[in-house]
């Protein structure tokens, strides 16, 4: 007997051969009348036949079918224990809000549908090859969730219940693109940081600082058992994660005071609840998200991020939101205007002044608390419509005079001891605070069409007494994240030093997230006088003098990929009035001009060992091609059906002219 097959399948229980081959099938009929079996498609009949056999009762058949679409990963005991891992915490507890939200649909006598399209968590793949699947999976994900809306014919609303870097942005776009259907957003939360330790940005910088003598084997193991204090939601610093769960609610797709929950707290499952609610009235209402997203809502979006200092990484997101949805797409010149009009007036991990968690930001009124400044500084449309049904002005009367704006900011200043206008400035406070505007968009002879750096993020010991940064340096070029980093941790980046990481691209790695770089500079001593350029991007929670979103990325010829070790780079940043240049200005023994730089750029062919990543895979290199048709990373890395299609013709037809 193989000894293999009997391991595998074990020894055999009786029960196993007693096999049934029929059953009685659910009790009750169906509510067929003459009309539906002459005039229903099949499928809604054979849905009807499904739903039963699923369990549900034939006499609630009738009710308003809502679809909760979510990103839960891993499985859950009933005691909430692990039967299989999910990938981060964000989308651990998700069931438990789709649960929520679709005891309160079928309560209300609809019928509660749910999908699942699981999403992959940055912060487990930073420094690895998985990272090149990440920025990619938001298209696929988003394509995947609206195959599974159309899938369900009969559903009258959606509800879409995620977390975290590319889930919730996913999600977002592809409720975007379901034009004619009401659709509401469930942002899944954050977690909390430890009672004593250190947030989940800072514990990924353990293995830099233990290199470096910053930390022990055992501050290290015990530092990083205890970092994600709770099992669910996102991370504890407004990152990527908590910038989308704002921007989702600035938007206009959650209902009030959604974004930045507790995971897992009475306050949190509530929203879940709320939301359903709000679902099934948009549903009664006609109002689909095309009444919902306009160019106004987005503006408004853009204005939010500017004020709670976001995560570079939505400048790919919301482009991303507004095509799909058919609007307008901001470009570098919007976002910039954006900025310089709008304050940043929040103090939140990673950026501060004071490092308060994300939870802080929630009960000192989050999102509606921002929105309130912005709206007495006349920085928003308050006539557009949200989630709840309402225009965004009567949102924010009602949030001005509400219990739950009061009771949470005064939990905060009563039991936290923390004053909620420390968390969220009022704009007057916030600039005498020294609270600096949020992005800038470099450009010059290594960026002609742009770049980006979250200034609000660059270490104010390193800017003088007009908040402008400089930096004239050599540079030391690296074409792999992993050789970046055994130069940081082994001595081969220095205090002065500039730090160019190429060929990082979408072309080159599905433009990775670079975090292990910019978090060990961050946390190392010498690490702020450390300038970094990329093309690749950065975590939301990146901080420091750190230059992403090059363009054109250097696979794409970009002047970028023809740096060479030694030469001078000169960075200009001017963080107040958001202005910024990059150029390469020499390779000899002394800086020279830009228009010098520009001519040496010109003549030189690019990097030796700039290439694509030999592990990208074909998945990713398809995603970069088609984000690269479609109008590349200042276009959100979107699919741009009309345009690939236009490029494929004219690719064929070059191909029969040439007789191919």
């Amino acid at each position: 007997m193989n000894e293999q097959l009997l391991t595998i399948m074990g020894p055999e229980d009786d029960t196993y051969f007693e096999v049934a081959t029929h059953a009685a099938g659910p009790a009750g009929s169906l509510p067929l009348t003459p009309e539906l079996l002459l005039n229903a498609p099949s499928g809604d009949l054979f849905g009807w036949s499904q739903n039963v056999g699923m369990g549900w009762q034939a006499e609630r058949l009738r009710g308003r079918e809502v679809l909760i679409l979510g990103t839960m990963g891993g499985i859950r005991n009933e005691d909430g224990t692990p039967a299989a891992l999910g990938y981060h915490t964000g989308h651990w507890e998700i069931g438990l809000l789709m649960k929520a939200a679709a005891d309160e649909v079928a309560g209300a006598g609809g019928i509660p549908f749910a999908g699942y399209v699981s999403d992959p968590c940055d912060g487990r793949s930073q420094g690895t090859t998985g990272m090149f699947d990440s920025l990619p999976y938001r298209n696929d994900a988003a394509m995947v969730m609206r195959r599974l809306v159309r899938s369900l014919p009969t559903r009258s609303a959606v509800i879409g219940v995620a977390t975290c870097d590319k889930g919730l942005p996913a999600m977002m776009v592809a409720l975007a693109g379901m034009k004619k259907l009401p659709g509401v957003i469930v942002p899944g939360g954050v977690t909390l940081p430890p009672t004593r330790g250190e947030d989940a940005g800072k514990i990924q910088t353990i293995g830099a600082r233990y290199a470096t003598g910053e930390l022990s084997l055992e501050e290290a193991a015990d530092l990083g058992c205890r970092a994600c204090a709770t099992p669910g939601g996102g991370c504890q610093f407004l990152g990527t994660a908590g910038t989308a769960q704002v921007v989702a609610e600035a938007i206009g797709l959650t209902v009030p005071h959604a974004a930045l929950a507790p995971s897992g707290q009475p306050v949190w499952t509530a929203m879940a609840r709320q939301s359903a609610r709000a679902a099934m009235s948009l549903a009664a209402q006609g109002l689909t998200m095309e009444k919902v997203l306009t160019d106004a809502s987005i503006r408004n979006a853009m204005a939010v991020h500017a004020a709670f200092g976001g995560s570079t990484n939505l400048l790919l997101h919301i482009p991303a939101i507004a095509h799909a949805a058919g609007l307008a797409v901001p470009d570098a010149s919007d976002w910039a205007e954006v900025n310089r009009a709008v304050p940043r007036i929040v103090s939140v991990l990673p950026n501060g002044p004071a490092p308060h968690p994300t939870v802080r930001v929630f009960l000192a009124g989050g999102v509606p608390e921002v929105m309130l400044h912005l709206q007495r500084l006349g920085a928003l449309d308050d006539t557009v419509l949200t989630a709840a049904g309402v225009t965004l002005g009567e949102t924010l009367d009602w949030w001005e005079t509400s219990e739950r704006r009061r009771r949470m900011r005064a939990y905060l200043a009563e039991r936290e001891g923390i004053d909620p206008d420390t968390v969220i400035y009022s704009p007057e406070s916030a600039q005498a605070a020294g609270l600096a505007p949020t992005v800038t968009f470099p450009k010059g002879n290594l960026a002609p069409e742009g770049s980006v750096i979250k200034s609000t993020a660059i270490d104010p010991s390193v800017l003088d007494e007009n908040g402008v940064f400089r930096h004239t340096g050599r540079v030391k070029v690296f074409v792999t994240e992993r050789d970046a980093i055994r130069a940081i941790k082994t001595g081969g980046i220095a205090a002065g030093d500039i730090l160019a990481l190429i060929g990082r691209g979408p072309s080159g790695t599905g433009m990775e997230e670079t975090y292990q770089l910019t978090s060990a500079l961050k946390y190392l001593p010498f690490g702020r006088q450390v300038s970094l350029l990329t093309d690749a991007r950065f975590s939301g929670v990146s901080t420091g003098a750190c230059i992403g979103h090059i363009g054109p990325e250097a696979l794409a010829g970009g002047p970028v990929g023809r740096l060479r070790d030694g030469d001078w780079v000169d960075i200009r940043i001017d963080t107040r009035g958001l202005e910024g240049s990059i150029h390469m200005v020499g390779c000899g023994a002394q800086p020279e001009s830009p228009e010098a730089g520009t001519a040496i750029l010109a003549a030189r062919t690019p990097h030796p060992g700039l290439a694509e990543d030999p592990s990208l895979p074909d998945d990713t290199r398809l995603w970069a091609a088609l984000q690269a048709a479609s109008g590349g990373t200042w276009k959100g890395c979107v699919y741009d059906t009309d345009r690939i299609i236009r490029t494929l013709k004219a690719g064929m037809e070059a191909l029969a002219g040439e007789g191919v």
